[in-house]
């Protein structure tokens, strides 16, 4: 594994550390952690995206296309992970709390 996908797979573990930190909280539903991540990752990815633009109008023609993009990677992402979870399904559920 390059340094480069270590520090890609080091950054997306924080976060999950973070969300299971969040998750300790009796108060909060695991649900309502998944859709502040995923809020905020479009947060993220919406900001991110203007940062290749001028004009609000070059953002607005390009849209569509960064849209598809970001949705068609986050699938890609969460059937790997889906796949990975089916696969270890036993051993990932047996090292859960």
């Amino acid at each position: 594994m390059s340094d480069t996908d270590k520090a890609f797979f080091q950054r997306a573990s924080e976060l999950i550390d973070l969300a299971n930190k969040q998750n300790q909280n009796t108060e909060v539903q695991t649900g309502e952690v998944s859709a502040s991540f995923m809020y905020a990752l479009a947060r993220y990815n919406a900001w991110f995206g203007s940062t290749g633009f001028a004009t609000k109008e070059q953002m607005q023609s390009k849209k569509q296309e960064m849209m598809d993009y970001y949705m068609e990677r986050y699938k890609e992402m969460l059937e790997g992970s889906m796949d990975d979870y089916i696969e270890n399904f036993d051993h990932y559920r047996a090292t859960q709390k």
